[in-house]
């Protein structure tokens, strides 16, 4: 089983015939957009891509907020609050939690003071329902949209996934390829048999992987039909710090250097070492 579009060059980027910042435009509710508007950079990326990692990674570069929906559905649940006790059954059971309540704390969320120049958008949209609303709200905001999918082969997932083993006592984590114990099964710290966690297992990684299939080609499918900007990044086989020089690269190129160094206001973030910054603007392509 190999991922979506196997065989997709590295990097693909549609750019857009100007730079954001040449001209002002119309947000979809006839306001003038103006100068200063926000990045919203939408993540796809299925388990064992490193689509936490690349998030992160943004994140610092661009100082901007990632919005996961499933972290703000979980403290609603951790509150016991209304929204959290209307749901809690829902995501224990597997199921979906209505797109109206999802789209409406996302858009609370990106209403907040922090995204005022951009944010990561992680786990949303989930439906195609999800995304037409996304593009409605993101097209009034003025925003300037970006799709990244993290392409992989998924024997490669499966193969890095169901190697990882786990100390129960000490919670350190192992990779019977990447990251051996010095002896087999056995943890480094306090000599602890290793487990597999259940969800690390071969046949569920695979079921992971071909839902995350179902779930999401609709929605690439989606982007690429509406002529969004839609980049498509092999993420199986390079160094996670490889695979985002590619990104920063190829968002250089969609949305352009100057409307990046606006979005990062020339703000440096301290101590935070970036793959790709230092101190000059120039990375792989």
């Amino acid at each position: 089983m190999t991922g979506a579009n196997a065989g997709t060059p590295e990097t693909s980027a549609v750019a857009p015939s100007k730079s954001p910042l040449e001209t002002p435009v119309t947000g979809s509710n006839g306001t003038a957009c103006g100068l200063n508007r926000p990045a919203a950079i939408i993540l796809f990326g299925s388990p064992g891509s490193g689509k936490g990692t690349q998030s992160k990674f943004l994140v610092q570069w661009l100082g901007i907020p990632q919005i996961s929906t499933g972290d703000m559905l979980r403290e609603h649940i951790r509150k016991s609050d209304a929204i959290g006790l209307s749901i809690q059954d829902r995501m224990r059971a597997g199921s979906l939690v209505p797109d109206e309540l999802v789209n409406q704390l996302v858009f609370e969320r990106i209403a907040q003071p922090d995204c005022a120049r951009g944010f990561i958008l992680d786990g949303y949209p989930r439906t195609p329902a999800q995304a037409q609303e996304m593009v409605r709200l993101l097209s009034a905001r003025c925003a300037e949209e970006v799709v990244i999918h993290l392409i992989v082969d998924y024997n490669v997932i499966i193969s890095r996934i169901s190697g990882r083993r786990v100390c129960p006592q000490c919670g350190t984590l192992y990779n019977a390829a990447s990251r051996p114990p010095k002896v087999e099964g056995i943890c480094d710290l306090d000599g602890t048999a290793l487990v597999i966690r259940d969800d690390d297992r071969e046949e569920v990684v695979r079921e992971r992987l071909e839902q995350y299939e179902r779930q999401t080609r609709p929605l690439i499918e989606f982007f690429r039909a509406t002529g969004d900007r839609l980049m498509e990044v092999d993420a199986s086989r390079e160094r996670p710090d490889a695979v985002f020089e590619r990104i920063q690269s190829a968002l250089r190129h969609v949305l352009g250097q100057d409307f990046l160094r606006q979005v990062i206001s020339g703000q440096a973030i301290p101590g935070q070492g970036v793959p790709g910054q230092n101190g000059k603007d120039q990375v792989r392509g």
